[in-house]
């Protein structure tokens, strides 16, 4: 382990895709709005909103959706044993705070909040929120969405970055990341024994190594 340091699209709205727009052309997204576009726009765009941001995903690589499902297929099973709740992914509306929604890649909601997610509603709180990397997402999910999830005390928070075949690992309170490369371990409130995931493993199956 090692430490290191459809709406019209004249709407100034910045895209997770390019650079951010001027500040004062900045346009502030409502959730209302931001639904709106997850309504009526078909072909696995996310969309999500922080802090007023509007964070526009395209759909995902072949990696990134092995990356996704792998990992949910690791922690589903463990979940369910250990009674933490219930492990599930994207898309599926998280809404931790008022007019702030995301959809994380892989996320582990509690047992109060079941009813909630079998039911259709936004999810409001989660035990663990995991984000795999694409060109277009690293900003969003390096500094919007951690800050979100770390204010929101989720528990941890995983950034999975398979071009470096690492998960850099985030704490409630942390000002910096464990950047895992070996193995990463999560024993949440409650559990009697750790999740433990093969890093090396995993990126192997994500890339097909030893296809």
């Amino acid at each position: 382990m090692v430490r290191r340091d459809p709406l019209h699209p004249s709407r100034h709205a910045e895209h997770s895709m390019g650079m951010p727009a001027r500040s004062e052309l900045r346009k502030q997204w409502t959730l209302e709005e931001v639904r709106a576009l997850r309504n009526s726009t078909t072909g696995g765009t996310r969309y999500e909103l922080v802090d007023g941001e509007l964070l526009v995903t395209p759909a995902p690589s072949g990696i990134h959706q092995l990356a996704v499902q792998l990992l949910c297929a690791a922690l589903y099973p463990y979940v369910r044993v250990q009674r933490l709740g219930l492990a599930s992914l994207a898309p599926r509306d998280v809404d931790p705070e008022p007019d702030r929604s995301v959809q994380p890649d892989v996320f582990v909601v509690p047992p109060d909040e079941i009813e909630r997610f079998r039911g259709g509603d936004p999810v409001e709180r989660l035990l663990l929120a995991a984000e795999v990397l694409s060109p277009s997402s690293a900003r969003a999910d390096r500094v919007k969405k951690r800050a979100l999830y770390q204010r929101n005390r989720v528990s941890e928070y995983w950034i999975v970055d398979p071009d470096a075949r690492i998960v850099e690992r985030w704490r409630p309170d942390d000002d910096r990341p464990d950047v895992l490369a070996t193995r990463i371990d999560w024993l949440p409130v409650g559990a009697s024994a750790p999740f433990t995931l093969d890093l090396v493993a995993y990126f192997a199956e994500v890339f097909g190594d030893d296809a």
